[in-house]
């Protein structure tokens, strides 16, 4: 599926290929810090699949869980969350933020990861399956 999306204030633009089938809720603790909410969506894209169009994203780079580097780019004007990738190159994956894509009422999680740290009061979605971790 294509995919169009890009910031709030319109400084980045972007196109993509998905699989709308791999979108997942992420509810680590670094998800919430950086989304500054319960959890985040994202889809991935191959790299060969990902344009920026306009725009060049600034990227924060934090160390995962795992230890692997990680780069979260964003707008540096407006602070919209673009995407997460291996902060070495070359790239081979870009995770979307779904918030940032026009057609994100069609990307429906397919399933939950780092459901142990949830936020209690979300409850529970029986319908979308859930992994402990990563």
């Amino acid at each position: 599926m294509k995919v169009h999306g890009g910031c709030h204030c319109g400084a980045i633009r972007f196109e993509a290929e998905v699989d709308p089938d791999k979108t997942m809720m992420c509810h680590c603790t670094d998800c919430q810090a950086l989304s500054s909410t319960a959890f985040r969506v994202n889809v991935p894209t191959a790299a060969a699949d990902f344009r920026l169009l306009r725009g060049t994203p600034k990227e924060y780079v934090k160390i995962g869980s795992s230890g692997a580097r990680r780069a979260q780019g964003f707008c540096a004007d407006c602070g919209s969350q673009i995407y997460a990738t291996g902060a070495e190159h070359p790239r081979e994956v870009y995770m979307l933020r779904t918030g940032v894509i026009e057609e994100r009422q069609l990307l429906i999680p397919k399933g939950q990861i780092w459901r142990q740290s949830a936020l209690g009061w979300l409850g529970d979605w029986p319908g979308i399956p859930a992994k402990p971790q990563g």
